[in-house]
């Protein structure tokens, strides 16, 4: 992002000044009218307007809110941890995003002064020509119905691992530029059009979404374990593969056992007998180094597991292939 809009981003607004020079929290009266801390649109835009941006407050704890519009939240720089309904807990990185829907409760940890955000405000007839671009059914496509329908979403927030995908950043910049300049830069027509685009690229990266949904985060995380293990065999650790899941290693552990059965260093295991097989009978290899290969240096271990698994010693099973 160009370094002119950062600085833009990064002065101290009133309310954070206030803030640091009296120690005081947000003040609700500044976003909602009612008891409840449910964000008013209309204390943030301007009437007539159907997006706008502004920066996220830093420096302080925001309470547990929702909104009564869809939010959009961008990671220009350093990093914010947010808590989504009761327990998800998101960390946003530089160039992710994370949209929330009407009906998602949300909190914000303190922010400090190199975290900079930016908050789109937007009211649901805006995804109007997004949902019309976004034209095969996913997990976005949903999202955008259910902000529309104003139906109690089943898709409360999509978190965006977007930090290295130039299309993405640039859409995001150009709309940052236009809103922070206004005038025709910033009219609705261009900005919906931009959004819409922003949503045909992301839907090229589903898989770098996560949604509030147990299962879909269960399978998310398995996936990525497995995958870790089909790659890392030969030395994979379970703190290793816990890490790129992004879980606590007793959650990858419970969640291994219930859904393979098998605990990490038994999949592990698993794999490197499955690549010993594979090399007994498409390789000319010795036995010995297929064992050093796979990461085995105990060749009477490596010889009694994998008579365990398929009943016949190395050179049998080579031999039994061959004929």
């Amino acid at each position: 992002m160009r370094q002119e809009i950062i600085d833009r981003l990064r002065v101290i607004t009133e309310e954070e000044r206030q803030i640091l020079e009296e120690g005081s929290d947000i003040r609700q009266e500044l976003y909602t009218t009612g008891k409840s801390f449910v964000i008013n649109s209309q204390k943030l835009l301007e009437k007539g307007r159907l997006i706008d941006i502004r920066p996220h407050t830093r420096f302080v704890r925001f309470p547990r809110h929702r909104h009564d519009y869809v939010e959009m939240i961008y990671m220009c720089d350093g990093s914010t941890t947010h808590i989504v309904g009761d327990s998800d807990r998101i960390v946003l990185e530089k160039g992710d995003l994370l949209l929330l829907s009407q009906h998602a409760w949300h909190e914000i940890l303190p922010a400090g002064e190199g975290d900079i955000a930016v908050n789109f405000i937007i009211l649901t007839p805006f995804f109007d020509r997004a949902l019309a671009m976004v034209e095969k059914e996913n997990i976005l496509r949903d999202f955008l119905i259910s902000a529309i329908s104003g139906e109690t979403a089943s898709v409360g927030y999509l978190h965006i691992r977007a930090g290295d995908i130039v299309p993405i950043q640039n859409l995001l910049e150009n709309m940052i530029w236009s809103l922070q300049a206004g005038g025709r830069a910033a009219s609705n027509t261009i900005q919906q059009t931009t959004m819409g685009l922003l949503f045909v690229h992301i839907a090229q990266y589903l898989d770098r979404i996560d949604r509030d949904d147990p299962g879909q985060k269960e399978e998310a995380c398995l996936f990525r374990v497995l995958n870790y293990i089909d790659s890392h065999y030969r030395a994979g650790t379970l703190a290793e593969a816990s890490d790129q899941a992004g879980q606590a290693p007793y959650t990858v552990s419970r969640l291994l056992k219930k859904r393979t059965g098998m605990n990490f260093r038994e999949l592990l295991q698993k794999r490197k007998l499955e690549q010993a097989a594979y090399l007994l009978v498409n390789t000319p290899m010795s036995i010995d180094r297929i064992m050093e290969s796979i990461g085995y240096d105990n060749s009477s271990y490596f010889y009694r597991r994998f008579r365990d698994k398929y009943g016949l010693s190395p050179a049998a099973y080579r031999e039994q292939a061959r004929n």
